[in-house]
């Protein structure tokens, strides 16, 4: 599974036009999910998301995670995370999860957010074109990866 975080000091998602999720200050969420990944990666992530250490403190340093600073989180599929572009010019996408299996994952992802926090948790819509808006703090992007290296 892969999560590749953007800390924000906006970003909002919309579907035909209409704005489906959004937050104030917080990380935005792009999720990617392999054929292989489990409710363990899931749910391990999810924990990462949260206790993640990318907003300043009062010196300056990255020492304080989204739920120190009590922000959002919005979360949006992406499977294009696992495009695989080493042969030709057009990605392949045979690494993502099929959609019924990435579906059931990214719904046990939100969970395990909401349970483990108070934060303010929005999302996408799952298999939608969906339209992200955003102003990256920083700007900061991080890649979470729970592939074994």
């Amino acid at each position: 599974m892969r999560a590749l975080i953007q800390r924000v000091r906006y970003a909002s998602v919309a579907v035909e036009d209409k704005v489906v999720g959004e937050i104030g200050q917080g990380v935005l969420v792009f999720l990617g999910i392999a054929h292989h990944d489990t409710e363990k990666e899931a749910e391990y992530l999810a924990r990462k998301v949260l206790a993640l250490r990318i907003f300043e403190d009062t010196e300056g340093k990255m020492n304080r995670s989204v739920t120190d600073v009590q922000g959002g989180v919005l979360v949006v599929s992406q499977f294009t995370l696992y495009a695989d572009t080493r042969k030709g010019n057009r990605p392949s996408f045979t690494n993502a999860a099929l959609p019924e299996h990435a579906e059931r994952l990214y719904e046990h992802f939100l969970a395990a957010l909401r349970a483990g926090s108070s934060l303010n948790i929005q999302s996408g819509q799952f298999r939608a074109t969906m339209a992200v808006s955003l102003l990256n703090d920083g700007p900061v992007t991080i890649l979470l990866d729970t592939s074994p290296q």
